[in-house]
């Protein structure tokens, strides 16, 4: 499960040559991204049921980044109470039934996206404690997540409200041995797109071989391009709170090494 980033803190400029090669549009975006810093708020640490805003570049506009609220409001959605109730429901979305469920379906066909954050966190649990890990790019670039959105149209106001979705996969050797809640089934981690996938994702799915190229994608990202490390208290009342600590190694001497497993 993904259920708390860190969004929007790395320089401009990373995220820009993250999206593309080419330095004229590498410039583009960096234009494009200084105004998208003005409509969203970055956070060294926020919970996805905060329902914040994140970047996004969807299959409609590749290239233009977007602040997304995070938590999908299906459009078929009727009224506030149940848009409300199911976006704390769809912060992720697992990969094995994104063409199957009622939530996800038409997004999965036709509205895909990326979602850029610098990290993301989770805990491991061990004698009845959980310790929060902070999970980030071995590189120190941005993290592309596969995602799903989708507009709903609040009947009472008019007003229009995107949102997404994570997408999720079964959990890679680094996050199987960080993941080990024993009330989930299985360690899950979001579906992290490598720079060469990410075109692939916001392609058009027109037929059952596109959505199975699709499926193909919702791998678990080899562990060894990632870097973890375990945090302070990001919950409760000892929870740092959405500062810069969050990020910043801290180790727990009740808790032993962790390797990951093969």
């Amino acid at each position: 499960m993904c259920y708390d980033v860190s969004s929007g803190l790395k320089a401009l400029i990373k995220y820009a040559k993250h999206r593309r090669d080419d330095v004229e549009e590498i410039a583009v975006l960096e234009k494009q991204l200084e105004i998208w810093q003005h409509q969203i708020k970055a956070h060294h640490v926020i919970s996805g049921f905060a329902h914040p805003k994140l970047l996004v570049f969807t299959n409609d506009a590749p290239l233009t980044p977007q602040a997304f609220t995070w938590g999908l409001i299906p459009f078929w959605v009727k009224d506030a109470a149940t848009a409300k109730s199911l976006a704390n429901q769809t912060l992720n979305a697992r990969a094995e039934s994104i063409f199957e469920k009622a939530s996800f379906k038409n997004s999965a066909r036709n509205k895909r996206c990326l979602i850029y954050i610098d990290s993301f966190y989770e805990h491991h649990h061990f004698n009845g404690k959980a310790y929060p890990f902070h999970i980030a790019m071995k590189d120190q670039s941005p993290m592309a997540l596969a995602g799903l959105w989708d507009q709903w149209v609040d009947k009472t106001s008019a007003e229009v409200i995107t949102t997404v979705s994570i997408v999720t996969c079964p959990a890679n050797s680094i996050m199987r041995t960080i993941h080990n809640n024993p009330k989930l089934e299985a360690p899950r981690m979001p579906v992290i797109l490598p720079r060469e996938r990410q075109e692939d994702w916001l392609r058009t799915c027109k037929s059952p071989e596109d959505e199975a190229f699709l499926m193909s994608l919702c791998a678990p990202l080899n562990s060894t391009l990632l870097d973890f490390y375990t945090v302070r208290s990001i919950k409760g009342k000892a929870a740092v709170g959405d500062t810069a600590l969050a990020a910043e190694p801290f180790l727990y001497e009740a808790l032993p090494a962790l390797l990951p497993t093969a």
